[in-house]
């Protein structure tokens, strides 16, 4: 216990009834959920069968029961660690008698709905990206457990969402399959209707720690209730400020009403941050300090060098990514190491153009998440079909992806033979001279775009060819922002920038999307490289030197963010990447992006607010310098 601060001892300490713990970052909060199990068993003669720790993920899971093991030589293997999907579906193998088989994989889940969208005849442009928004939509309602009737679709009209959930409900009660999801609303009913199986895991189970407790969602924590009583030895750990998950139904409202629920708790803090430097602190404790829904709290740092945290506003996307290759030769010039440094962004579509300037200088790096490629998306395939067309490709499958890309109501039946003739649609539309012209006027842009360079010719088929005005459409029709569809039409235009020919832009993008395929079939950090992760993907690790880029508004925040709740979760989310670092933080933020004008985050003026003391001093000294 020496080796602990005076506060993690109170911790470790705490025997019966509820207690929540709000371990900052960097505060040691597995140190002491498996030094509090370790004095359960040694001090409190409390049996190693009947603690329960939880994780969210099975490598938190197994990495906590290693550390536990080491921490008692060996002994206490009795105690149950592992995440809530695993600890449930253990219960409802007792009950139901499932095993690893009863449980749908991804590809089948994709493929239910897939099926269903041809049986009804819904078609989208985007399946594979519907697919899984539908996904997330139906783990959303059975998480919080929301009646379908009251339940505003996000991907599609209510009827079609309807259609597509009882359908795929229906799938998996076909097949003897439960998703994830199933596991967590079977187990509750199962617990709430079985009172004596209740019984059973209540006197099995009758001490609960859990980790990262800010992450959790209703149905897991209605359970949870279950489970722990009479004696409510519940013992949570976590970090409001940094509850990052609610699109996947997280709930941080959950721990900031745990005391209600509980009136009993007893509160303690970890609030000092063990990783970072003190102006680090400084800065993501002024951030996080604008939330209102949290608990309030000071964090302090063990380390005391302020080291000046670097903010620098940039012309373009491409000076930033050029500033970012100085820094990275400058840090392995003075002794530093690729694996020391982690560049993160908000979103994987972000990391593109650094992806690039890697490239080009043969750094090596890894991509935690998997990284969509822009030139896989459909839009890029629907620039890329037209391209072809205007250097003579007429494959009916081509022609037929955008020939009403934008409308031209030009029927399939027009379009019969394998090969297609232009000469051959206007003879079906004859007695139309109206169809007749639109297809004139499509021969006349293929010819006009043959001689273009690629700027040029997406520009072309953006404007000149109403492509902009059909994303617009069918943006509404998906009910989506018509950003984010713009958003990759702009990117695309973005990349094409410095190419003088279309051949040259494609073996660019040939070689672009060799590396993301390899990056995707190895998943395994290269010995050391750079780390490139979104802000989600970075919790709950740390790095000696951080870069945080685009930090504009519509980026962080992100565009989609509207409602206050919304925004304390980018600024969270925000807090999480600057608390990644340890020694050096760079923030940088460009003046432009796709050749348009665009503010700097509202998080940024939040950080530049009140000049109190040196760490202050030392921050305003290196934006200036910056």
């Amino acid at each position: 216990m020496q080796h602990l601060s005076e506060n993690q001892q109170q911790v470790v300490k705490h025997n019966k009834g509820p207690a929540l713990v709000l371990a900052g970052p960097g505060s040691g909060k597995t140190t002491v959920i498996t030094n509090r199990t370790k004095y359960l068993i040694e001090q409190y003669g409390v049996n190693p069968s009947n603690i329960l720790v939880i994780t969210f993920t099975k490598a938190a899971a197994m990495e906590m029961q290693e550390r536990f093991t080491s921490l008692m030589n060996g002994r206490g293997a009795a105690v149950t660690f592992g995440t809530f999907h695993s600890i449930f579906f253990r219960i409802l193998k007792f009950a139901y008698n499932y095993n690893a088989a009863n449980i749908i994989r991804e590809d089948q889940r994709i493929g239910f709905l897939k099926e269903i969208m041809k049986q009804y005849d819904m078609q989208v442009d985007d399946e594979n990206e519907f697919v899984i928004g539908i996904l997330n939509e139906i783990s959303i309602i059975k998480n919080d457990r929301i009646d379908l009737k009251h339940y505003y679709a996000k991907n599609c009209s209510e009827e079609n969402f309807i259609t597509l959930y009882e359908g795929y409900e229906r799938k998996l009660r076909e097949e003897n399959l439960i998703d994830f999801d199933d596991m967590l609303s079977m187990t509750y009913e199962l617990l709430t209707a079985r009172k004596d199986i209740l019984s059973l895991w209540q006197e099995k189970y009758q001490y609960i720690l859990i980790d990262e407790f800010q992450d959790i969602n209703k149905i897991q924590y209605d359970i949870i209730r279950l489970l722990a009583l009479p004696q409510n030895n519940l013992f949570i750990v976590g970090d409001d400020d940094q509850s990052i998950y609610r699109f996947r139904g997280a709930r941080p409202e959950i721990m900031l009403g745990f005391e209600k629920d509980y009136p009993n708790t007893k509160r303690m803090l970890l609030n000092t941050n063990y990783r970072s430097n003190r102006t680090i602190v400084y800065v993501s404790t002024k951030l996080i300090e604008h939330n209102k829904a949290r608990f309030p709290k000071k964090i302090m740092a063990s380390r005391h060098n302020p080291v000046p945290v670097i903010l620098k506003e940039f012309q373009t996307p491409r000076e930033e990514n050029e500033q970012i290759l100085k820094n990275v030769q400058q840090i392995i010039k003075d002794g530093g190491t690729y694996n020391e440094i982690a560049i993160l962004f908000r979103t994987n579509t972000g990391a593109r153009a650094v992806v690039e300037k890697l490239m080009e200088y043969n750094i090596p790096f890894t991509i935690r998440d998997a990284m969509p490629n822009l030139f896989e998306h459909w839009i890029f395939k629907d620039i890329l079909c037209y391209i072809n067309m205007a250097n003579g490709d007429r494959a009916r499958k081509t022609v037929l992806q955008v020939i009403n890309r934008p409308n031209r109501y030009v029927h399939r039946d027009a379009l019969s033979d394998s090969e297609v003739s232009f000469d051959s649609i206007k003879y079906y539309y004859r007695d139309k001279h109206w169809m007749v012209e639109r297809i004139e006027r499509l021969e006349y842009d293929l010819k006009m775009m043959k001689q273009m360079a690629p700027f040029a010719l997406i520009n072309f088929i953006r404007n000149g060819m109403m492509y902009e005005e059909y994303l617009v459409e069918y943006a509404k029709y998906r009910r989506m922002k018509p950003e984010e569809l713009l958003d990759v039409l702009d990117a695309i235009l973005e990349s094409a920038k410095e190419f003088k020919s279309v051949k040259e832009w494609l073996a660019h993008i040939e070689s672009y999307t060799k590396e993301l395929r390899q990056q995707a079939v190895s998943r395994e950090k290269i010995d050391n490289s750079i780390t490139l992760s979104t802000l989600h993907s970075s919790k709950g690790l740390e790095y000696k030197y951080v870069f945080i880029i685009d930090i504009n508004e519509g980026v962080i925040p992100h565009q989609k963010a509207v409602l206050e709740a919304d925004i304390e979760e980018e600024r969270r989310l925000f807090y999480v990447g600057i608390t990644r670092a340890k020694d050096k933080l760079y923030l940088y933020y460009t003046k432009e992006r796709y050749s348009k004008p665009i503010k700097p985050s509202r998080f940024l003026e939040e950080i530049r607010k009140k000049k109190e003391n040196s760490e202050e001093s030392a921050y305003n000294k290196t934006k200036k310098e910056g």
